[in-house]
């Protein structure tokens, strides 16, 4: 299979303590922190693109624009939704929102790059 506009990925995330603002230093209230509601948009997106890489290939992070509409409490379920909307050479392009039970947490749009798993990771230096 092949990376083709269109593809659709979600991620689901019930919210604890351990995924609010207070908890994470992003704020000082406790409820689902923007970072997280990043993270969870980034494994939509890379759930949109499972199956569709070559062996050896992967994406990873290059861009990411993101209004955080909404706070949703613990407790609260929110599920994101990426859309691949453009393919650029190695450059994708999506398109995601969050939802809560009362509608739109988030939206906004989330770009990756295709890369070689091992020349990347080899760039990365580290031990």
């Amino acid at each position: 299979m092949t990376l083709q506009p269109g593809l659709t990925g979600t991620a689901t995330l019930v919210v604890a303590e351990a995924d609010t603002a207070l908890f994470l230093g992003s704020g000082d209230v406790p409820v689902l922190a923007t970072p997280k509601v990043v993270l969870l948009a980034e494994q939509a997106a890379v759930s949109a693109c499972d199956g569709h890489l070559p062996e050896g290939r992967t994406t990873v992070g290059y861009r990411v624009q993101l209004d955080h509409l909404a706070p949703t409490g613990i407790g609260g379920s929110v599920t994101a939704e990426a859309t691949l909307r453009t393919i650029e050479g190695r450059r994708l392009t999506f398109v995601v929102s969050v939802k809560d039970d009362r509608g739109l947490v988030a939206a906004g749009r989330l770009t990756r790059v295709v890369v070689e798993r091992d020349r990347f990771l080899g760039n990365a230096g580290g031990e």
